[in-house]
């Protein structure tokens, strides 16, 4: 299943940009990027690069993990903290528009918002070949949306550590960042909707306090009683997971647990913070509003 949807993720993206080719960048300058200490990817050999796509920054062959703090205005800040987790089929990850962009939006509305840019599989260090690899990765492989979650998740070890580690020193550092550590979210978008429910699952001492699934796989799962109320925004015409059924919601209500489920007519996969002409592009206020209807935009007391 990951090796399939690892593939479609990255090729999934805006239909309107698909004429769109990657070319590279150079690194874009990071300087509040903090290590996480979680350690370089075991056998890795090629080194980050950045491309340029539909308007957007990605990166690649990710390393070292770091966590890039996005603070509220102090006269804003309500104390309520979220890990944001950009998509990109673990190949890559859309740093911009499912990462910076999101975290901006968060930052203006009092929330402390934290990209988490975590080691991703490697791929070959030449543009060409990347995206070579990833048409026959994805003509070859299709994602099977009824494979077993536990699998899925054992395959993300050193995602789930940086995640953890994203919580950590958020948490440690709490006070410095006026952060209420019962407070800490966590939103991903498509593979980062993954890491962010294989964390939820599977994270152990992370506990985020409330989740945003955002086009992710809906595969159902066994919930946790005390799991944390969800958020989810998915397109009906997504060609990854529009048609997959709806099992994760299912688990949470069967659950008794919090779930808000946003089925977006039109949007596509990957439509992140892209101005688009379609109801997608509401899924943030939608997702503001949820929050603030749960009081994690009050400030905290």
């Amino acid at each position: 299943m990951l090796a399939g949807i690892a593939s479609a993720c990255i090729l999934a993206l805006p239909a309107q940009a698909q004429s769109d080719r990657m070319a590279p960048i150079a690194t874009p300058a990071q300087p509040n990027a903090i290590e996480l200490g979680t350690g370089p990817l075991p056998g890795a050999k090629a080194s980050e690069s950045w491309h340029s796509q539909y308007g957007s920054r990605f990166t690649r062959n990710v390393t070292v993990a770091t966590l890039t703090p996005f603070l509220p205005d102090p006269a804003k800040a309500n104390g309520t903290a979220v890990v944001v987790a950009p998509g990109g089929g673990f190949t890559t990850l859309s740093m911009e528009n499912e990462g910076w962009d999101v975290a901006k939006a968060l930052a203006a509305k009092g929330v402390a918002a934290f990209v988490l840019k975590y080691r991703l599989n490697q791929t070959p260090q030449d543009l060409a070949g990347y995206e070579q690899q990833q048409k026959e990765r994805f003509a070859a492989a299709a994602p099977r949306p009824g494979a077993n979650p536990s699998a899925m998740m054992a395959n993300l070890a050193p995602q789930i550590a940086d995640a953890r580690a994203a919580f950590a020193l958020i948490r440690k550092r709490a006070a410095e960042w006026h952060v209420d550590p019962n407070r800490v979210g966590m939103v991903g978008f498509s593979a980062g909707a993954m890491l962010t429910m294989a964390t939820t699952l599977e994270g152990k001492d992370a506990k985020p306090a409330f989740i945003g699934n955002i086009y992710g796989p809906l595969i159902p799962m066994t919930v946790p009683a005390d799991a944390p109320p969800m958020f989810v925004a998915l397109a009906a015409d997504d060609p990854l997971f529009g048609n997959s059924g709806t099992g994760l919601i299912d688990s949470w209500r069967a659950a008794k647990r919090p779930v808000e489920f946003h089925l977006y007519e039109q949007g596509g996969h990957g439509f992140g913070m892209y101005p688009k002409e379609t109801t997608s592009t509401g899924w943030f206020e939608a997702f503001a509003s949820w929050m603030r209807m749960h009081g994690w935009l009050k400030p905290a007391a």
